[in-house]
């Protein structure tokens, strides 16, 4: 409650009461009112400064930091799921696919090379997270630069099976006459008696004996580059590119089932026994070349035979008999 004042009237020797004027009064109250609504503001700004207020729109932000933390802690989960598929992948293609393929290993450096020269993380630096932000790119451009080192591996490892899988059926890798076929195998590969000299002569081949007509069968993939008889000794004879350096011949035959330039597979029929040329008796005088070079031909019959008739064959084609060419 106000104090009230008073003067002295000396005209009527007494005290008397001090009225304020209205327009003070106004200016008073109104200074109270701006001195609370300022002090009332400042007490404002200050509370709002501390640490212990936030704003709707910090309150937002911080959700987003939250929800940006947890989306990392997710991705960097996820890349390093990756970074153990990927070595995993690796680990197989250096000790198991490019192995069995003869292929050489890719180098650990060569798949973990970083990125030298420029800066290229420039842009990501002077915020509040660019270290977590530049180590995530990093090990993310790491990643990428693996799976293109992988991808192309295994491209590579694609052909190379293709390529194996077309050798292996090249490969001149069956008798050329079935088993239930034969007579006999007459004479194998070596020091052999002339049938008609008499003299101790190397034999280049293998000669199954069976019955005229008896049917002949590529014995790998490829293609018919002879079908005559100019071929000294042989008479009427085929052969076969196989690719690779391998060629197949087959001599004294009766009659042809190809011609030349024609593509065959393994165990298609090519043509017939015979004792056409420098031959003593009906029979099939079977070849093997490896880049110009004649070879046992003992050697190539894994995918017809037994393996106890395998053994049998061994036994009789190292017989040194005389043979029938």
């Amino acid at each position: 409650m106000s104090k009230v004042k008073y003067y002295y009237d000396p005209d009527t020797l007494s005290y008397r009461k001090i009225e304020p004027k209205k327009s003070k009064r106004y200016r008073n109250v109104l200074l109270f009112v701006l001195g609370s609504a300022l002090f009332g503001l400042l007490g404002l700004i200050i509370l709002l400064n501390t640490r212990w207020v936030n704003t709707p729109k910090e309150l937002s932000l911080e959700r987003e930091v939250r929800n940006y933390e947890l989306q990392f802690d997710i991705l960097s989960k996820k890349m390093q799921q990756m970074e153990q598929v990927l070595a995993n992948i690796e680990d197989r293609d250096n000790n198991i696919y490019r192995l069995y393929f003869e292929a050489n290993p890719i180098p650990e450096e060569q798949r973990r090379a970083g990125f030298g020269g420029i800066n290229r993380y420039k842009s990501l630096e002077g915020f509040n997270n660019s270290e977590i932000i530049i180590d995530a790119t990093k090990r993310l451009d790491i990643i990428q630069k693996q799976m293109v080192i992988q991808s192309k591996s295994l491209d590579e490892i694609a052909k190379l099976a293709e390529e194996k899988e077309k050798l292996l059926a090249a490969i001149p890798a069956i008798q050329p006459i079935n088993n239930e076929d034969l007579t006999r195998m007459a004479s194998g590969y070596g020091w052999r008696s002339d049938p008609f000299t008499k003299a101790r002569k190397m034999h280049w081949g293998m000669d199954f004996t069976a019955p005229r007509g008896t049917p002949i069968y590529a014995s790998g993939d490829g293609k018919i580059t002879r079908a005559d008889n100019k071929s000294s000794g042989y008479g009427k004879h085929i052969r076969i590119d196989h690719g690779y350096g391998y060629i197949s011949l087959y001599g004294h035959l009766s009659k042809y089932n190809v011609t030349v330039g024609q593509k065959v597979k393994r165990g298609d029929l090519i043509g017939f026994v015979g004792s056409t040329g420098r031959s003593e008796a009906p029979h099939l005088h079977y070849e093997i070349f490896k880049d110009g070079e004649r070879i046992n031909p003992i050697n190539f019959y894994y995918g017809s035979l037994t393996a106890e008739e395998f053994e049998n064959m061994l036994k009789h084609a190292n017989q040194e008999n005389q043979s029938l060419d």
